[in-house]
């Protein structure tokens, strides 16, 4: 690849999405390292005060401080952007920098948010507790039910956010209608997109504006470093979201940026490993569990939504055993498997929902959601997948399951 190719919007966008995952937005120096380099750096020199001034004033390219612009970082970016299909993108420091500064960027006082019910636990005391505080009003809703979406509608109506596959219980959105709701009441619609990622589901093809990630999930998929990410229109970009990333500064370190540059390299071969081993650990947990969830199986609710939206099932997995102390005694039989609260990693985790990554909202809330004490939240990795229903095996049989 030619040193600058891969800063060639006219090359870059006639590459595959592989092609991309792997050399899209590359930025050589005069060195011609293979692999991207690290800038460590918090600013930047000038060759002259008036390059400087110029700078700021936005008349000549050129960086300005890491807060704003970081070559590593807007290597990430671009990369982003690509595999996600939008126009821009920009790397924040965790997922929920990149949840809390999608909505807070486009959202005043007196406007009004559609949200969809189930949500990952931090998403959900911010639109129900945090945003609230702004004057900002909030509706919540079944997400699944498109006719809850124009139902909650007002003339104030600035934005629709939901999840699909919801945490933790799987439930299925179905985009493209959604988003023909919220167009229609002029309100841009946001997906969270961390369950799926860019391999398994598109929403931007499907008619949403802005696509956020946690991509301390699939797209590090390794446990390493906590980072996020926002993509959408370059006028949403431009006009929205910058002028508050510039003044509060959810920025991500050129080191993290780095970590999930190289990350996405694999992001392909990752997932479609993942959904595989899903696929099969699920179709065993079905003939010996009591209810279980996952998109990828005809017994899904929503399977037909899921064949139509996502390429694959997913990596995620749902289960609801006989309570917390069956829960719990699963998990507590273990043996290869993590107990843990992350998910999309490249080791197999298992979580209790109700204890931890939703234990911040009420019990009310998480009944509402569907989030019983019972739940279990299986994230599949890149083991033999067999070896993982060896262990699934036993902690169930420990479980009197």
């Amino acid at each position: 690849m030619k040193r600058h190719a891969g800063q060639d919007p006219d090359i870059v966008r006639t590459w595959r999405l592989a092609t991309q995952m792997v050399r899209g937005g590359t930025m050589r120096t005069e060195v011609g390292e293979t692999s991207e380099a690290i800038f460590m750096t918090s600013g930047y020199c000038y060759d002259s005060a008036e390059e400087a001034a110029a700078r700021f004033r936005g008349e000549r390219p050129g960086m300005t401080y890491s807060r704003l612009q970081n070559p590593t970082v807007e290597m990430l970016e671009q990369r982003i952007a690509l595999i996600e299909g939008a126009e821009a993108a920009r790397a924040t420091a965790t997922g929920m920098a990149a949840m809390s500064g999608m909505l807070l960027s486009t959202l005043s006082a007196g406007d009004h948010l559609v949200a969809g019910r189930a949500l990952f636990g931090s998403c959900r005391v911010l639109v129900d507790t945090i945003l609230p505080r702004f004057g900002i009003e909030t509706t919540t809703v079944d997400a699944r039910d498109v006719d809850a979406w124009a139902k909650a509608r007002r003339p104030n109506t600035k934005a629709f956010f939901l999840e699909t596959p919801t945490n933790p219980g799987l439930d299925l959105c179905d985009i493209r209608a959604i988003a023909d709701v919220g167009h229609d009441a002029g309100a841009l619609v946001m997906v969270d997109n961390a369950f799926a990622s860019p391999i398994v589901q598109r929403p931007l093809e499907l008619g949403a504006d802005i696509v956020a990630y946690s991509a301390t999930k699939l797209m590090d998929g390794q446990g390493r470093v906590l980072a996020g990410a926002v993509a959408g229109s370059a006028q949403w970009m431009n006009d929205t979201y910058l002028a508050f990333a510039r003044h509060t500064g959810p920025n991500l370190s050129p080191f993290n940026a780095w970590v999930v540059l190289k990350s996405l390299e694999t992001l392909d071969l990752r997932v479609r490993r993942q959904c595989d081993n899903a696929l099969k650990v699920a179709t065993f947990l079905a003939t010996r569990v009591p209810n279980l969830v996952y998109p990828g199986l005809a017994s899904h609710p929503q399977h037909a939504l899921a064949q139509r939206q996502m390429s694959a099932g997913g990596t995620i997995i749902a289960m609801h055993l006989d309570g917390r102390e069956q829960a719990h005694a699963l998990l507590d039989a273990l043996q290869l498997i993590d107990i843990s609260n992350n998910l999309g990693d490249s080791r197999t985790l298992m979580t209790h929902p109700a204890s931890t990554t939703h234990y911040s909202v009420s019990a009310a809330v998480r009944a509402e959601m569907g989030i019983t004490e019972g739940m279990l939240r299986l994230s599949v990795g890149l083991e033999d997948p067999d070896d993982l229903i060896d262990d699934l095996a036993q902690a169930l049989g420990a479980a009197g399951l």
